[in-house]
Order: structure tokens, then sequence, then C-alpha cells
């Protein structure tokens, strides 16, 4: 008995670890994907670094980013540095 409550303890911690660590961080990376993959032109963004702007291009792995109220700071930057999006056709809160 002592070997086959080894091995239940062993599952048990396993199943403990998946429910804890795993499976949240790969339903977080889903919803990171689902949000890159629906920017668009418009959008107001935050940068991983802290920076707030408006997409003005998307390609496919990369966004041009302009940050400021001069218009003449424009930055590419991966999409994977975007943080949060707030769509440029919803409602203020």
């Amino acid at each position: 008995m002592g070997t086959v409550g080894m091995i239940i303890y062993i599952v048990i911690i396993v199943a403990v670890m998946y429910f804890i660590a795993i499976r949240p961080q790969k339903k977080q990376q889903k919803q990171l994907q689902a949000m890159i993959s629906s920017l668009e032109v418009g959008d107001s963004v935050e940068t991983t670094s802290g920076f707030y702007g408006v997409i003005i291009d998307i390609t496919d792995d990369m966004v041009i980013v302009e940050f400021g109220q001069n218009k003449n700071c424009r930055i590419p930057m991966v999409k994977t540095a975007i943080s949060r999006v707030e769509k440029a056709n919803a409602p203020a809160e």
C-alpha cells in the first residue's frame, strides 16, 4: 500500500500543479493571442513599457504606433509588445 499511496500522492500533486499554474497560463496566452489578432488601425494601445499610442499601420508581425501629440513620433514594434488595446470605435467608459 505504501508504493500505491506514493503514486497516488504524486498524481494528485501533478494535477494540482496543472490547475494552479499551467492551465491559467494557457488561458492567458489565448486571450493575448486573440487581442493581438483583433488589432486594427486607429486602436489606442499601451505597450509593455508603459507608453500609450495609436496604431497607424499593421503588417504580419509588426505595428507602427504613433506616440504623442506632435504626430512625428512613429515607432515600429512587434505585436507582442502591446499589453492592452482600446478599440477606436468603442464607447468611452
